[in-house]
């Protein structure tokens, strides 16, 4: 049996990136049983003997843990046979709090005191080997962004053990106090550009438009990356591979028969379309693979660089104030930007966030108040005539309804959200082979789990097409659109075409020859319905079916609500 090695430490102290230079590229990323926190288990074998590394989430104390993700922790760490403790060495008193909470679990243990580097920069000297000596622990200094000392880490493996440090708990601050008073020195140093940048990115003067420019460079690069991998590879490979395929399959099946509409859907001219034919095996695969997975891949790379420079805690920090506003902390800012490029790895990204109050809420406010990327540069096509007057309407409307909405479900949806506690680490440059493993692993996951949902709901939808149920909704409701929207019938088909293919629901709308007013009311309701199928299966995924269906319920009576308010006060100024 291998030995279980519990890697733990505060957020932020490099705790993953030790877990990558250990592990090699074969880690598995799964959920804790029950939950949708996510673990991370390596192996790594040495001298004959195997050992187990789990990462397990970030926290700050064993004594009172405020989420499930610390509660996590501390179970693990409780199941293991050795303990890992990362600790900042630039940051030394603080983390040796969770030290002395450690060692009184009486479990082998041994330290890792990482950024070691940083702390020459800092003018801080660290005796190690009087460290080692107090504490009665192996203390092996590391940087695991160039990799040093993570050789003498593994080959002091074998010397874990017990501490026979002993002290009383309720002196424990006095204790720490002592101990850094013995092994650490600290020169004081002229604050270099690099620190002054740090704290430039987190006052609000001049972190916005830092934020404003990263965000900007971050987009143009997902856009690039995305429609690269699009042109150059998933395009070449369903037109000159696929498509041939399918066609063969086509002529297999009756073009009539049911089996034939759900698999191949409707031929275009005799050809296969994949962006109209809507069949499982051609549009379903097509806009997993073709038009969403290119982007999860730029998102995650693009998060994971930004996650290991140390940038997203200062974001986090910086609007903090303003996402109390709608009952959530800073960190939820990081899915909703997501969102802005792809709804799919934003609702993806609510993993990150504590409590099922905040996954809900932030997950809402994606849904029906963020409009990905690809729908923005359909909002241009439709009201770029107008100037900035349209889409700025449309823009100001949405920020409107996520205020309003997120301070409504902050007072009505149970449960709590708690405050940022949050370790801002120093500007560092990234690890390249963390980076690979860390993006491969949430691709990953969304291949084996995402993907299987968002084709199940391509061909949930198709079938209710091809049975003529989505047709008679869109029937029904016509007549409402008229008298609450101010809109003609005939744009209620494509709203729910909207569902799974927004650029085509705007395709839809641009025959109706709509006036200025109808075209801003449709433009809003459009972002805010449903959003597309591969989004609503990961919703499904991420929240369940309860909480599904009432987000459905809260979108629904969002959408009426605002598309007639709307009508109403552009009827009002417009004449």
């Amino acid at each position: 049996m291998s030995t279980k090695i519990i890697l733990v430490g505060y957020p932020n102290v490099g705790k993953s990136a030790i877990f990558n230079r250990l592990t090699g590229m074969d880690v598995i990323s799964s959920n804790y049983p029950g939950t949708t926190i996510d673990i991370a288990r390596g192996f790594l074998n040495r001298e004959g003997k195997r050992y187990e590394l789990i990462d397990v989430p970030g926290f700050y104390s064993l004594e009172s843990t405020t989420n499930k993700a610390e509660e996590i922790a501390v179970e693990l760490i409780r199941s293991g046979d050795l303990i890992l403790q990362v600790v900042n060495a630039t940051n030394l008193e603080r983390n040796l709090n969770l030290t002395l909470q450690l060692i009184q679990l009486r479990k082998p243990m041994l330290i890792v005191l990482n950024m070691f580097d940083e702390t020459k920069q800092k003018g801080i000297n660290i005796d190690v080997a009087k460290l080692e000596q107090i504490l009665s622990l192996p203390v092996v200094p590391t940087c695991a962004l160039t990799g040093e000392g993570i050789k003498e880490l593994v080959t002091r493996m074998n010397e874990a053990r017990v501490s026979q440090y002993r002290f009383e708990d309720a002196q424990r601050w006095n204790e720490i106090g002592k101990i850094i008073g013995q092994v650490q020195v600290i020169h004081p140093q002229h604050r270099s550009y690099m620190e002054k940048l740090q704290n430039a990115s987190v006052r609000p003067v001049t972190g916005i438009p830092i934020l404003l420019v990263i965000l900007f460079l971050v987009f143009t690069l997902i856009g690039v990356i995305g429609e690269g991998l699009i042109q150059y590879l998933f395009d070449p490979f369903f037109d000159n591979y696929w498509k041939p395929l399918m066609t063969s399959f086509s002529e297999m099946l009756s073009s009539h028969s049911l089996l034939h509409d759900l698999l191949i859907g409707d031929l275009m001219d005799g050809e296969i379309d994949f962006g109209q034919s809507f069949g499982l095996l051609t549009t379903g695969l097509h806009v997993t693979f073709a038009a969403v997975l290119p982007y999860v891949v730029a998102f995650y790379t693009l998060l994971s660089i930004l996650e290991d420079t140390g940038y997203l805690p200062r974001v986090a920090v910086m609007v903090d104030n303003l996402m109390h506003k709608v009952g959530l902390h800073g960190l939820s800012i990081i899915p909703m930007l997501l969102g802005f490029g792809c709804n799919v790895p934003g609702t993806m990204a609510t993993r990150i966030l504590e409590t099922r109050k905040e996954k809900f809420i932030v997950a809402t406010l994606i849904a029906i108040t963020v409009p990905c990327m690809a729908m923005q540069a359909m909002l241009f096509g439709l009201l770029g005539a107008y100037g900035v007057k349209g889409v700025g309407i449309v823009f100001l409307t949405l920020f409107i309804v996520w205020l309003l909405l997120g301070m409504i479900l902050k007072r009505t949806v149970p449960g709590r959200s708690p405050e940022l506690f949050l370790e801002i680490p120093p500007y560092r440059r990234p690890y390249f082979g963390g980076l690979i493993k860390k993006t491969w692993m949430r691709v990953r996951w969304f291949l084996q789990e995402a993907v299987p949902f968002v084709l199940l709901g391509v061909l949930i939808v198709n079938l209710l097409y091809s049975l003529g149920v989505m047709q008679w909704i869109s029937s029904k409701v016509s007549p409402l659109f008229t008298l609450l929207f101010g809109l003609p019938g005939e744009a209620s088909g494509a709203l729910i075409m909207g569902f799974l293919r927004k650029d085509l629901a705007v395709g839809m709308l641009i025959p109706l020859n709509l006036s200025f007013q109808q075209l801003v009311v449709a433009s809003v309701m459009l972002s805010m319905f449903f959003p597309c199928i591969a989004t609503f299966t990961v919703l499904l995924k991420e929240l369940g079916v309860k909480d599904l269906l009432k987000l459905t319920g809260i979108m629904l009576l969002t959408v009426v609500i605002t598309g007639s308010l709307l009508h109403v006060v552009l009827s009002l100024f417009t004449g």
